[in-house]
């Protein structure tokens, strides 16, 4: 008669077994390349879609026109959005892509807000924040839900500002009904 080995002895050689295989796997996995971390940057949402905006290592300094006080500053020619407190201190900047209608420079308030909805070019968007319009077109900030970049508009007139999904929940947030929307150039 065979004598059958307990089961621990059974556990012991398995174990053994599975430590060996993960230690040359570990071995083997040491000597290829390495990944390196990369920031998440949005996908485009259609092909040929503009680059995503890129932030530059110095903080972009709050233009000078762009009036005092508590206030969300938009630069047309910057591509690029401040969250200035009270105390004219920008809390945040961040780029954005436009629509291809932009409102004239001037001074506007946030006159509503939506959760979420359809943008114009089909592509589910949140922290809507509406504050001018042109002819005929609303006009307002908001993120892209997957966190893509639009589409270039071709012949269709679009007034979404977008920007990054950190970017909209921060200007939601900062961007109450009221609130003084300046655009300069």
């Amino acid at each position: 008669m065979r004598a059958v080995p307990a089961p621990k002895v059974w556990v012991t050689g398995l174990t053994v077994g599975a430590i060996a295989a993960v230690t040359a796997l570990a071995v083997q996995a040491e000597k290829g390349p390495h990944p390196t971390a990369a920031k998440a940057r949005p996908s485009a949402s259609a092909a040929g879609a503009s680059p995503a905006p890129t932030k530059s290592a110095a903080p972009a300094v709050v233009p000078d026109s762009s009036g005092t006080g508590r206030r969300v500053v938009y630069s047309l020619g910057k591509k690029r959005v401040w969250l200035v407190d009270a105390s004219d201190a920008s809390r945040r900047t961040f780029a954005v892509w436009p629509g291809t209608v932009s409102p004239d420079p001037g001074s506007y308030a946030v006159s509503s807000r939506s959760m979420a909805t359809t943008g114009s070019d089909g592509v589910q968007i949140e922290n809507i924040i509406y504050f001018a319009a042109k002819s005929g077109i609303s006009i307002a900030f908001s993120n892209a839900v997957d966190g893509s970049s639009p589409p270039p508009a071709g012949d269709k007139q679009t007034g979404g500002i977008r920007m990054r999904a950190a970017d909209g929940a921060a200007l939601w947030k900062f961007g109450e009904a009221g609130t003084s929307v300046v655009v300069v150039k």
